[in-house]
């Protein structure tokens, strides 16, 4: 069975384009474009793995990560953080929810990103 990935992403147009790497790796994907639809999507989909924005609408990332974790299904499932914060601008509150990585969107490829997915997969 495919691994999946669910993607809480606002921007489309990077929601799409990881979505369709990770498609033709042969991963299941799903989208949310905030964090209380992907509070849902994770709760219905169970991932192997989110990648998280945290500069989103309606509710952040960090307030979605943190009622993820506080969940009995959600406390250790591997979540990437996908931001364009930097890593002193990221609150000590979401570093301390046992985050898998941070990734800073301009300086990592898709393909780059995908190695990553696939090394926290594999661990």
């Amino acid at each position: 069975m495919a691994k999946s990935i669910a993607i809480v992403e606002d921007d489309q147009a990077i929601s799409q384009m990881y979505r369709f790497k990770f498609e033709a790796e042969g991963y299941d994907v799903q989208t949310a474009e905030n964090g209380q639809l992907g509070l849902e999507l994770a709760e219905k989909m169970k991932p192997d793995i989110i990648l998280l924005d945290l500069m989103m609408p309606i509710m952040s990332g960090g307030d979605m990560l943190e009622k993820l974790r506080a969940t009995a299904w959600g406390k250790h499932l591997k979540v990437i953080i996908l931001t364009n914060m930097g890593e002193q601008e990221i609150p000590e509150k979401v570093k301390a929810l046992n985050v898998s990585a941070v990734i800073l969107k301009a300086d990592m490829t898709p393909r780059q990103v995908a190695e990553l997915v696939r090394k926290q997969l594999a661990a």
